[in-house]
């Protein structure tokens, strides 16, 4: 060593901060201790603190020279404060629970990591592999500190931590703490790496069955000496302070129960594990007393561990696991037992051993639950909040606002159930005056705060009630409902029947009103209304709102009552069940029909027909909406209904057009074509034009598959469905003399307007009745002169293929329609190839490229299994081919054309090579070689690559030549699997481009 190397240490050794050895440090930890028995204010620190005071200084990083930090240097001052850190912890005799609570983890995770070193644990040893039966009993106690505080903070993370209030911002103490947190997380994260060790680590330890020891200052000071001082007492077993085999498996049997039972959140089975170790540490406690251990175990916190994993684990033989509530209701709450929870509720009303927060948290899993979509829940939920209500009031405490609003609507159902729940949670004849004066209290605000008499009368009449109430609070109650509701008498029950129904206590107009536009209960309608008739007869209350709206033909005859109530409350009934319907609320709508058909039948013969009209329409919905939608056919009765309705011939009866356009289409829908084409009466044909057209359509549709000469009535619709779509013109002179021609597109020639056409076509869902229409529009379309490009449909050629008057048709509108139609079809079956050619034809005709493609390969995609299977003949035509070949050399996908040009019947050589000499291709070139089959357009590739010098294309182009099942020689089926394989992936991968 240098002179001036040896200064530097001299003077390092001796700086004035450097504690001495010994006498320094005892003089600061007995000033400690006389502090923690005297408990006198001192300004020196607590003791844990000099641990965090020593370990600060030996960690300080040092500067050399040139200025540069480096790490901090293993010189005589460190050592010194590290094994004075050590001595602060032995004093304490390593009581993990005091030093985690003072300590930081970065802290204590150097303060171990001293001990395994000064415990001569050799660094980067896994301690996994260690026999700990083999080493000194202070190095294996050594490992089972770290081991054990490892599993500790693992657990103890994984609780929530309360935000400590930051005081005012100092950037240092900022940067401080935010170094600190980052320090922690990386520890944390090794930790929870090491975790399966660490347990293997402390399962091993329950096997040692041996005492163990702990350093004290005393062995410290021993292994501090120098090497030739040390006469070997630090590696015996009477070295340190000695910790007994059941201390330590108690030790470690609650730090493994509490890591268990936190990796039981994850994993069911681990529960069985923790519940193990904590009843074992139960027994060691039990057995040797916790005043014998050198460290503390929380029992309280251990006795919630074990009740929770008696809880978690419950087992069938466990007779005194399962006569706890607790675990009663997690079984039931696990296996679905929910009436089973409602008894235990029940029942625990009289003991009242549950805690309130308990009985809250159970309600709000249950609500949580019953909000996921288990209806079932709904009536569970209500029972449960009843019970725990109830318990409140006999408790004292205030009833929660959920009951409030479970009990918004009140049911005899609810009453029945709550009187129940009331009489079996008090024993009368025990039961303290302050328990009856709760419980008639309760049920008194429950009476006087509903509206429904009804009800009232139910719980007045209730034994309970008139046990807690004296004869004189009684009357009183009455008193105060009659006075509310001077029409009713509480002795008796109110009838059920729809003219009968009382009307409640007066209110003012305003919030009567209000509620009249809420509500959708017929029965309460009509109470609302008998109440403002009661107050004013000036108002037409059926104008109070401008979304009720009746149809025109109703509304005149509606109108016409004389009555003011009547026709109010017709009107009302009849528009609010018209909205309920047409937002598909079914349910609220038929209950509101049948109330107004009720209403109706005694008084007018007409309205009652409407009704019946009306919920016709409403079942025809319905059932769309229901069962049809799944293909189950409509019952027969409402078929039959549905051609009554259209044989009706009743005088002056007001109908909707929308009734009969949907009868016609219901039966469409459901291939009723035989009563369309030859059952229907004559006259309703000629008078109802959806008849007509849906008698054309059905006749159309039987006819398709029958010879070309008998197709007459599709020539019929073909002249129908043209008149529509024909424009009446008209001649006008404008101001400078010249004669204009004007067209009106909604024409009225025809036997409807083309928007009502249709409207009535979007009705319709059979797929062969709207092939037939949408063919017929596509014919439509192509008989135009200027057409360029045609569109392919199905039964196509049924259809005359000329028009007399091809000026007088509305092609735009067609154009329009065609595209509509198609349109709606692909929502009824996205996977009908047939409309999807259609789509594609269109977006080719006008020029969409790119998205003709994507319809062209869908079409494709969907009726070979996404070309796993050949695509048919009918499907991809030559005509379709070719759209295809011109729709990617438009997009400049020039090799994708020269494929496809292999698809054709015959191979159209011509295009393909004019295709492959571009050299401006957008698509992957070279990289669809291996999709060619045919010799004659790969040889041509080979020349030309060679022509124009690119060698490692034609080296691909001959590589695909050169493939055995490729060779002109073989047989020609292996030729056309050749072919067929290199299709299906070459279709493949354009679908993967284009979709």
């Amino acid at each position: 060593m240098s002179a001036e190397a040896a200064d530097r240490e001299a003077a390092t050794s001796s700086r004035p901060c450097t504690p001495p050895q010994t006498s320094w440090f005892e003089f600061v930890l007995e000033e400690a201790l006389l502090e923690q028995h005297l408990q006198k204010p001192s300004p020196d620190p607590p003791p844990v603190q000099l641990i965090v005071q020593f370990l600060e200084q030996a960690s300080k990083p040092s500067v050399n020279e040139q200025n540069q930090v480096q790490p901090p240097p293993d010189n005589k001052r460190n050592r010194i404060l590290k094994l004075l850190a050590l001595k602060v912890a032995a004093h304490l005799k390593w009581d993990l629970d005091v030093l985690e609570k003072s300590l930081s983890v970065p802290v204590l995770n150097m303060l171990l990591n001293e001990l395994l070193c000064i415990s001569k644990v050799p660094p980067g040893t896994k301690h996994v592999d260690v026999d700990l039966s083999s080493l000194p009993p202070t190095t294996a106690m050594a490992i089972l500190l770290y081991n054990r505080w490892a599993i500790r903070t693992i657990v103890q993370s994984s609780f929530p931590v309360k935000q400590v209030k930051p005081g005012p911002p100092q950037l240092n103490v900022m940067n401080h703490i935010q170094q600190e947190k980052e320090l922690t997380e990386n520890i944390l994260k090794v930790l929870k790496e090491q975790a399966v060790d660490s347990i293997l680590v402390l399962e091993g330890a329950l096997k040692l069955n041996k005492d163990l020891y702990v350093h004290t200052i005393r062995t410290l000071d021993l292994l501090a000496m120098e090497p030739g001082m040390v006469n070997g007492e630090t590696e015996s077993s009477t070295a340190g302070l000695k910790i007994s085999a059941e201390e330590i498996q108690c030790q470690v049997c609650y730090d493994l129960g509490a890591i268990y039972f936190q990796q039981g959140s994850t994993n069911a089975a681990v529960h069985e594990k923790a519940k193990e170790k904590f009843f074992k540490t139960k027994e060691l406690i039990a057995k040797n007393g916790s005043s014998s251990l050198h460290f503390t175990i929380d029992e309280e916190r251990l006795a919630g561990y074990c009740q929770a994993c008696k809880v978690l684990t419950s087992s069938s033989d466990d007779a005194s696991q399962q006569a706890t509530p607790y675990s009663q209701i997690h079984s039931c709450m696990k296996s679905g037992k929910y009436q089973d929870l409602v008894k235990i509720f029940l029942e625990d009303n009289l003991t009242l051993s549950l805690p309130e927060q308990f009985r809250q948290s159970v309600l709000r899993e249950l609500f949580q639950k019953a909000q996921q979509g288990n209806d079932a829940l709904d009536e569970v939920c209500f029972k449960v909040c009843v019970c725990n209500t109830v318990c409140d009031v006999l408790q004292g405490r205030i009833i929660d606002i959920q009951f409030c609003q479970l009990f918004l609507k009140p049911s005899k159902e609810k009453i029945d159930f709550l009187l129940e729940v009331c009489s079996g949670s008090m024993n009368l004849e025990n039961a303290s005056e302050e328990l009856k004066r709760r419980m008639a209290a309760f049920l008194k605000n429950l009476c006087l705060g509903m509206e429904d008499l009804q009800f009232v009368f139910m719980i007045s009449s209730h034994e309970l009630f008139i046990k807690l109430l004296k004869d004189d609070e009684r009357k009183l109650l009455i008193d105060q409902m009659r006075k509310r509701s001077p029409r009713i008498n509480l002795c008796t029950k109110p009838v059920t029947s729809f003219y009968d129904i009382p009307a409640s206590a007066s209110v003012n107009i305003g919030q009567l009103e209000h509620q009249l536009i809420l509500s959708v209960d017929p029965w309460r309608i009509r109470q609302i209304l008998i109440e403002l008739h009661g107050m004013t007869s000036e108002r037409q209350f059926w104008t109070i709102s401008s979304k009720w709206e009746v149809p025109n033909v109703y509304g005149n005859v509606i109108l016409g009552i004389k009555d003011s109530l009547t026709r109010d409350l017709v009107y009302i009934l009849m528009a609010k069940g018209l909205h309920c319907s047409a937002i598909k609320d079914f349910v609220h709508a038929k209950q509101l029909f049948a109330a107004c058909l009720e209403l109706v039948t005694e008084f007018s013969p007409k309205l009652r027909q409407v009704m019946l009209n009306e919920m016709l329409l409403l079942d025809i919905y319905t059932h769309e909406a229901g069962a049809g939608v799944s293909g189950e056919r409509p019952p027969s009765d409402l078929i039959s209904r549905v051609r009554g309705y259209l044989e009706m011939r009743v005088p002056d009866i007001p109908l909707r057009q929308v009734i009969a356009e949907e009868c016609v289409a219901f039966l469409l829908n459901w291939c009723e074509n035989e009563y369309l084409t030859m059952q229907v009466p004559l006259p309703l044909v000629q008078t109802n034009p959806y008849v007509k057209l849906g008698q054309l359509l059905a006749a159309t549709c039987k006819e398709l598959p029958g010879p070309k000469e008998s197709r007459r009535t599709a020539k019929d619709l073909w002249e129908v469905v043209v008149q529509i779509c024909s424009v009446s013109n008209q001649h006008k002179r404008g101001s400078d003399g010249r004669v204009s021609l004007i067209k009106h597109r909604e024409s009225t020639l025809g036997i409807m307007y083309r928007s009502e056409l249709l409207s009535f076509i979007k009705k319709l869902r059979e797929p062969l009745v709207l092939t037939t229409i949408l063919s017929l529009f596509v014919k439509l379309h192509n008989v135009r002169e200027d057409i360029v490009n045609d569109i392919a449909a199905e039964h196509i050629s049924i259809w005359p293929s000329s028009i007399p008057n091809l000026q007088s048709v509305d092609f735009e509108a067609v154009a329009i329609t065609v595209k509509e139609l198609v349109s709606y079809a692909l929502t009824i079956n996205a996977n009908n190839h047939f409309w999807l050619i259609i789509q594609a034809d269109i977006y080719f005709a006008t020029n969409q490229y790119s998205a003709a493609l994507h319809y062209y390969l869908q079409a494709g995609a969907v009726c070979s299994d996404f070309f796993n299977k050949m695509v048919p003949p009918d499907v991809y035509t030559d005509q379709v081919i070719k759209r295809m070949i011109k729709c990617c050399s438009l997009l400049n996908c020039h090799t994708q054309v020269a494929i496809l040009c292999q698809f054709l019947r015959e191979v159209d050589y011509k295009t393909a090579f004019k295709a492959l000499q571009e050299q401006n291709s957008h698509d992957a070139m070279d990289s669809y070689y291996e999709y060619i089959w045919d010799v004659t357009i790969l040889e041509y590739l080979t020349y030309l690559h060679h022509k124009r010098g690119e060698t490692d294309k034609r080296q691909i182009a001959i590589k695909a030549i050169g493939q055995t099942e490729l060779n002109a020689s073989n047989p020609e089926e292996v030729l056309q699997l050749a072919a067929q394989r290199r299709k299906k992936k070459f279709l493949q991968a354009m679908a993967k481009l284009y979709f």
